[in-house]
């Protein structure tokens, strides 16, 4: 991902969260996101980056349909040996076309070929569509669960795993 590619990738990101998540979260807090915050901050992270968050773009004919970043398992401030697929979104025309599975793949790949022995991710424990999707890919949930708030609703996580030695 360049800084060039966050206007378009925060685009995605917005209207994913407004697609995956309406029904799951409360409507006024999806419809007050905004592209153009969202790409500021991606572009704060980009230029001040460690180099510790990888971020992939898919493209299709030259235009940014999908974003996956991924780094060190986080456990609070502390950053672990394992991995961590901190986000995957996929432009909600596209889904069901093999973007996310190329990106959650090639994530999966890198993190392997670094060495990590696990990748883990956080989903929505509603979020249905998206456990399944991750669980054909060979994630599975490990019972660690999180409270999330989101405009004073609770939108519970759960923590999905994948061994990556095999």
């Amino acid at each position: 991902m360049t800084l060039a590619d966050c206007d378009r990738v925060s685009g995605i990101r917005v209207r994913g969260w407004r697609t995956a998540y309406r029904g799951l979260m409360p409507q006024s807090h999806l419809d007050a996101l905004s592209v153009t915050e969202d790409a500021e901050r991606h572009r704060g992270r980009l230029s001040q980056g460690d180099g510790g968050v990888v971020d992939l773009v898919a493209e299709q004919a030259g235009e940014v349909v999908g974003w996956a970043a991924h780094g060190p398992y986080r456990e609070g401030a502390h950053r672990t040996r394992d991995a961590e697929l901190y986000a995957l979104y996929v432009d909600p025309a596209r889904v069901g076309t093999g973007v996310g599975r190329a990106l959650l793949a090639e994530a999966v790949r890198r993190t392997a070929a670094r060495g990590h022995r696990r990748m883990y991710l956080w989903v929505l424990e509603e979020n249905v569509r998206a456990r399944r999707f991750y669980e054909r890919a060979g994630f599975h949930a490990d019972g660690a669960r999180e409270p999330f708030d989101v405009a004073g609703a609770a939108v519970p996580e759960v923590r999905y795993v994948r061994d990556l030695t095999a």
